[in-house]
């Protein structure tokens, strides 16, 4: 028997910016004023385009091309995600076409070439290798999310330094990165080579992302490339301070809907599910979860699975998406084949959850602590295990939503999504 579930949303500021396009443009227009932006007239500028699902990524990209353009350049996006879509240039063009990201609805050509060239090495003596394509651009605007970062904890994580190292170093750079990081620690991995990337090219801005606790966009700056050092960990130390996470510390299940490149760069959030896998890397204190249930992974993934080695169980239909060679060849790039591992796979989402619950030993089902989302970018609404409910209806952060109800399969054994 199946423990009956509730609805709850967790209640949190979220401040957003509303009409991005229009304060991305002043943003720019502001900084424009004292730097290389100013007049652009007659120069090709590259702009950086990785794959993760930012908030509204096409209003930012295209009021930064309109930008470019009002300023007499001529802007191209450069594809950057390091070994992602296979490590070829048709698969990373896949992926930002899944996100919409277009020479149409960006009005700036694409860059069709990831191959990289070895640019020298780093103070470390790390080979540093760079897409061929910045080198022959006239400036590069280096674009990112500023965020935690799955696989390790520093003053600089995910962000700007990463979009040099990882994305514009293509696949080879990717893969020099992650293996250098296993001796030399990531955060210093990463650093030595932006620092001798940015030495080396005319990068003539950087602009910072932050998204809110719900996805959506809250914060949008551009800096130096001298302030680049500066101003991502302070970035860095307010992404942090918005964050949400699961109401609680322990769990017996936790039943995630959907995993994928386009929510974490592992699939899942690592920070949030409590489990890194990173050889040399201390796991999370908290939160402490028994079992992990990954019911399906999205279709902008194109069968990249990294990150369903992070889960005990999973169903037939999300191994079906898999495709063996993409998730190898990032798993093994980014020096995690853990996080590439396939679980257990069970018909449906039913057999999932009930295999799960069937494995916990003793303690009966109707007991069990299970929280149930969407994925762990959408933290905003999940389902609780009645079990969860007295120690979660006391707070102001939670708002109980309806009543309680069982988890309700369809007859194919299909679990409504969040």
């Amino acid at each position: 028997m199946f423990p009956k579930m509730i609805r709850v949303q967790q209640i949190f500021d979220a401040p957003y910016i509303s009409n991005l396009r229009k304060v991305t443009i002043a943003n720019l227009s502001k900084f424009a004023r004292s730097s290389q932006m100013e007049s652009l007239e007659g120069k090709r500028i590259g702009i950086t385009a990785g794959s993760r699902g930012i908030n509204n990524i096409i209003s930012i990209l295209e009021a930064m091309s309109w930008f470019v353009k009002n300023r007499g350049g001529v802007p191209y996006l450069i594809p950057s995600m390091g070994t992602q879509g296979g490590g070829c240039i048709d698969g990373q063009l896949d992926i930002l076409e899944s996100l919409g990201i277009t020479e149409q609805s960006i009005g700036a050509e694409i860059i069709k070439n990831i191959h990289t060239s070895l640019l020298g090495y780093s103070s470390l003596g790390i080979p540093v290798f760079l897409n061929e394509a910045a080198l022959n651009l006239d400036g590069i605007v280096v674009v990112n999310r500023i965020k935690p970062h799955t696989d390790f904890t520093g003053g600089i994580e995910s962000g700007i330094c990463k979009m040099f190292a990882i994305g514009l170093g293509g696949p080879q750079g990717a893969l020099t990165a992650h293996s250098y990081a296993m001796k030399k620690g990531y955060e210093q991995t990463i650093t030595d080579i932006a620092k001798t990337m940015i030495d080396n090219l005319n990068v003539i801005a950087a602009v910072g992302i932050l998204e809110n606790w719900k996805g959506q966009v809250s914060h949008i700056e551009p800096f130096s490339p001298k302030e680049i050092f500066s101003k991502e960990p302070q970035l860095l130390a307010l992404a942090k301070k918005n964050l949400v996470k699961l109401p609680v510390n322990e769990l017996d299940v936790l039943i995630i809907d959907e995993i994928g490149k386009n929510i974490s760069g592992t699939g899942m959030d690592t920070k949030v599910v409590g489990r890194i896998m990173v050889k040399g890397q201390k796991e999370p204190e908290k939160p402490t979860i028994s079992r992990i249930v990954v019911l399906d992974i999205t279709d902008e993934s194109h069968g990249n699975a990294i990150g369903l080695g992070l889960a005990d169980i999973t169903t037939r239909r999300a191994f079906n998406k898999i495709d063996l060679n993409i998730t190898a060849f990032n798993s093994v790039g980014s020096m995690t084949p853990e996080q590439g591992r396939i679980p257990v796979v069970m018909n449906s989402d039913k057999d999932a959850v009930n295999a799960a619950l069937d494995s916990l030993g003793a303690i009966k089902h109707e007991e069990s602590r299970i929280i149930h989302i969407r994925n762990t970018l959408f933290m905003e609404e999940m389902e609780v295990s009645l079990p969860l409910l007295k120690e979660l209806s006391s707070r102001d952060s939670i708002r109980i939503l309806g009543t309680s109800h069982p988890l309700n399969f369809s007859s194919k054994g299909f679990l409504p999504r969040i």
